[in-house]
């Protein structure tokens, strides 16, 4: 089988590698990279449970191979803490720690990276809105409420950190 040379840049870092062109990303991550927080479920792109973000969008890396990945941004779970003190949780991780988003903890690096664009936006959000946004992540342990609630909480984070630093300048 043939096999191709790839540079993949994940959390900041230059990942090289010969792949046979079937490898999924997600096996890429996983595999070659060694960071185990994306977390393959389904396989076929259904539960969200691999979703990363794919040059600061969110994408299933089930779905992709890793040969298209070369020459792109790639972004995990691991990477959100990037840039933050030792030891500290993006806010929103902190959040879901408080309002107890999650149980078993399959599901949340999937939904933690599905849901960095609307924290990034840092509007006002209707629950509706939350949860469109979570239609492509599958949870059979909280029953989402918690998981709205600390949306609701990073986001009223972001936003209150973005008034104090407009009123600074």
């Amino acid at each position: 089988m043939t096999t191709r040379d790839i540079d993949v840049e994940i959390n900041g870092r230059h990942y090289r590698a010969t792949v046979e062109p079937r490898l999924l990303l997600s096996d890429f991550i996983r595999h070659e990279a060694g960071l185990t927080g994306t977390h393959v479920g389904c396989e076929h792109g259904v539960c969200g449970a691999c979703t990363i973000e794919f040059d600061g969008e969110p994408a299933r890396a089930c779905l992709l191979f890793s040969v298209q990945a070369d020459g792109h941004r790639v972004r995990t779970v691991e990477g959100l803490t990037d840039g933050l003190p030792e030891g500290s949780l993006d806010p929103l991780q902190q959040a879901f720690h408080e309002q107890h988003a999650l149980q078993c903890g399959f599901c949340t690096p999937g939904i933690l990276l599905s849901l960095q664009p609307l924290l990034r936006e840092g509007r006002e959000l209707s629950d509706d809105e939350i949860r469109s946004a979570l239609a492509g992540n599958l949870c059979r342990c909280t029953g989402y409420a918690n998981i709205v609630a600390a949306v609701r909480t990073a986001l009223h984070r972001s936003r209150a950190a973005q008034a104090i630093t407009a009123a600074d300048l």
